[in-house]
């Protein structure tokens, strides 16, 4: 199975499909920084253009025919951490990659989005573009801690498969997860020299301080050091804010389930935003992983870097 990651950013829904055996063509977004890393990082391309760009869009991703189309629009209209405005204009970007899918006629595609899009009408019109084009979907969130992440990031997950029912693949997104939240302790052993570490809440009516024996909260685009006057909040598990550090950006981005060997290069600001911004990359091996589960095909043990017609060889 052959796929193109629209809105690709740094690229952890195309290392996901990757380490899940299905060969990423090429990633495809606007944003010059993400896609920088996601270069140094794939050995396929990754190509600046303007999405909203339908048409020019679609000219684009025909050449590669492929099988399934993925993406992750963006969603700070939609988002909890946003102003929750869906006609603020990125939302408009969620009908582009419907509208793209619509006309290029995939056999699959995925989108990922955060839970709020649920209560939108963007997601109506989505679904709409989406039914008339022939495709059944199946929607449903998924909770990251359950899918091999060690974060509870709570995310929208829409799988299209043309001339299917509706909810044609909701059993398989079902069945594959955990019985309990994976935490931070559980994915990095004994690579943490911490306990407790601080991460900034949205308001201080929040904690900000967690214990890596629980999943971590959601990686979001801002990693701020502990202020000097913090204090302390009940839910917090501490009883003193001595040794208490923030994590560093390697691991908020191992957190995202990016390798260790993941290079990311760039302004630190930037960095931080890409490592919020994209798709745990367990995550998406996980919702690669059920399609290919339903589909009947094999999964392909995941090789960096080495071409998926030499895996099929080595098989």
């Amino acid at each position: 199975m052959r796929a193109i990651d629209l809105f690709c950013g740094c690229g952890g829904l195309s290392l996901g499909f990757e380490k899940a055996g299905i060969k990423v063509l090429a990633g495809i977004d606007n944003w010059p920084d993400a896609l920088a890393v996601y270069n140094n990082n794939f050995d396929h391309p990754a190509i600046r253009a303007d999405l909203s760009d339908i048409d020019n869009a679609v000219k684009l991703v025909l050449p590669f025919n492929p099988d399934i189309i993925i993406g992750g629009p963006p969603c700070q209209d939609f988002s909890s951490a946003g102003k929750r405005n869906e006609d603020n204009g990125r939302g408009d970007l969620t009908i582009s990659f419907a509208n793209i899918v619509a006309k290029v006629r995939p056999q699959w595609f995925v989108m990922e989005n955060v839970q709020r899009i649920i209560k939108t009408k963007k997601l109506v019109e989505a679904l709409s573009i989406f039914h008339q084009a022939g495709y059944g979907t199946t929607h449903r969130v998924l909770n990251a801690a359950l899918c091999g992440v060690p974060q509870r990031r709570k995310r929208f997950v829409l799988i299209g498969k043309l001339g299917a029912e509706n909810d044609f693949i909701q059993s398989a997104l079902k069945e594959g997860l955990a019985e309990k939240e994976m935490t931070v302790a559980d994915y990095f052993g004994d690579k943490l020299d911490i306990q407790y570490y601080y991460r900034h809440p949205r308001s201080y009516v929040r904690r900000g301080i967690y214990s890596i024996h629980e999943p971590s909260a959601t990686i979001r685009g801002v990693n701020r050091p502990i202020p000097p006057g913090y204090k302390l909040h009940h839910g917090d598990p501490v009883d003193s804010t001595i040794g208490i550090r923030p994590l560093t950006t390697k691991e908020r981005s191992m957190i995202q389930t990016f390798p260790e060997d993941f290079s990311f290069e760039g302004a630190k600001t930037d960095i931080e935003q890409m490592i919020g911004n994209a798709v745990p990359v367990n995550l998406g091996r996980y919702v690669a992983d059920c399609i290919l589960h339903y589909s009947g095909e094999d999964r392909i043990p995941y090789k960096k870097n080495i071409p998926l017609e030499q895996l099929v060889l080595e098989l």
